[in-house]
């Protein structure tokens, strides 16, 4: 095993960045696809063109196929964001080094308030509304989809970083 932790340690910050949000990001759209499958029963890829809506407002519902593209594109750029801080918060706030559990409570939490009481009222100009058990899914899927990841791959990277 001495060999894996100095993998560990010789990690690059922005190779650690790249793949762990590469990781939580497929996680979290993979997880979107399946939702939208189970509750709606339709293609679940129009998740993507939703999120290009965000940008290209109608035209990403109606127009072509490459909406699905910018969609990906701007979700694994949110994804990647919230990665990026988590990284440069992980080391400096003693709480969340904690309980990894409590860390991807806390953390999902955190992503859930700002994409839905900040980011989505600013860029589709509708208001937050709670909607009971969508609500709590969503939140969820946020937890164990990037917050578990997250908390659990930094504990292991600043823990072999420090030995």
């Amino acid at each position: 095993m001495p060999e894996e932790n100095n993998l560990n340690q010789n990690i690059k910050p922005i190779k650690l960045i790249l793949l762990t949000g590469l990781l939580v990001g497929s996680l979290d759209i993979i997880s979107a696809f399946v939702d939208y499958y189970i509750a709606r029963g339709g293609n679940p890829f129009i998740v993507l063109r939703f999120i290009a809506s965000g940008i290209f407002r109608n035209t990403a519902l109606t127009g072509s196929g490459i909406m699905y593209f910018w969609g990906l594109l701007f979700h694994f750029i949110i994804a990647y964001s919230f990665t990026f801080l988590f990284y440069f918060i992980y080391p400096k706030i003693n709480l969340i080094r904690l309980n990894p559990f409590l860390t991807a409570l806390l953390y999902g939490l955190f992503i859930w308030a700002i994409m839905n009481m900040v980011i989505v009222p600013l860029v589709f100009s509708q208001p937050w509304h709670y909607n009971g058990i969508k609500t709590i899914k969503a939140a969820l899927i946020l937890i164990v989809m990037i917050g578990l990841p997250l908390s659990f791959i930094m504990r292991k990277h600043f823990s072999t970083a420090k030995s």
